[in-house]
């Protein structure tokens, strides 16, 4: 049986552990968590007995085949080394954490690497997870990994130098778009007295078809917009002020989660004492 760690018990990697438990990809019992925070690791176990919680980091290493990484860049170097005495060859070791380089965990680890980028959208079975794979990795250990990620998402195989960007999409879309409709749904309760229930109902609902429409029926963004904005009519007018108003308003949001991006590899790159010659995008 296949025994699976997760160091960390924070926001994502909670996510995960209780996505990949509810769809059916691990058994509780296959399942091993260190994490530095009590109050998850109750909450996991209450509502999961069977999972196995190890007090050390380099216990649960030892125990485990498979062993997802979720803490924050800070903690990386901690974690690593508590761990990798624990480590062997045939261990696969997947880190969550985006700034943290392939390259960084090859060279402090005996094992083989991957990364993967998950989403919020993966706790209903759904969208995308960016996965990324280190020099060791072998067509079964892809094979395996996905696998289980196929269960409570798309996964997508990504370039590294891209993680940033598609994250853009994958993982920080949502917040994104959460805010656009919520300043969209707050304007219309002020000018129209609408019950926020019912446009937040509606909103989802267009949300999801618009998802079918964008993955199922072949459609792009270019295209929807041209089958439902008739030619001088409402929704054509409403295009044309955000193409008025959101002028280069995206090349900042890139440029912003971009320069941020930077800054947390620049911090990893002084504490693994590596400097990375990648692409500004």
């Amino acid at each position: 049986m296949l025994k699976v760690g997760f160091i960390g018990a924070g926001s994502m990697g909670s996510l995960l552990i209780t996505s990949l438990i509810r769809y059916g990809a691990l058994q509780p019992e296959q399942v091993y968590i260190s994490t530095r925070t009590p109050e998850r690791a109750k909450q996991l176990l209450l509502q999961y007995p069977e999972i196995r919680l190890c007090e050390r980091n380099s216990d649960l290493a030892s125990q485990v085949q498979l062993l997802f990484l979720c803490v924050k860049p800070g903690e990386f170097k901690t974690v690593i080394d508590d761990i990798a005495d624990a480590l062997a060859s045939e261990h696969m070791i997947v880190s969550i954490t985006s700034p943290v380089q392939i390259s960084h965990l090859e060279s402090a680890l005996p094992c083989k690497i991957a990364k993967i980028i998950p989403s919020l959208t993966n706790q209903t079975g759904g969208g995308a997870t960016l996965c990324m794979y280190g020099s060791r990795i072998k067509e079964k250990d892809r094979l395996l990994l996905e696998s289980l990620l196929s269960c409570i998402s798309r996964p997508i195989q990504v370039l590294e130098s891209h993680t940033r960007i598609t994250s853009d999409f994958s993982s920080c879309g949502p917040a994104f778009l959460g805010y656009f409709l919520e300043k969209w749904i707050t304007a219309a309760i002020e000018l129209t007295g609408a019950d926020r229930p019912s446009l937040n109902r509606l909103a989802g609902e267009m949300l999801l078809g618009t998802g079918k429409l964008l993955t199922e029926e072949g459609f792009t963004p270019e295209q929807l917009q041209k089958r439902i904005a008739v030619p001088g009519g409402i929704t054509a007018q409403a295009l044309s002020l955000f193409e008025e108003r959101l002028d280069g308003l995206f090349h900042e949001l890139i440029t912003t989660t971009h320069d941020k991006y930077e800054e947390e590899l620049e911090k990893l790159g002084t504490v693994f004492g590596t400097a990375l010659n990648r692409p500004r995008y």
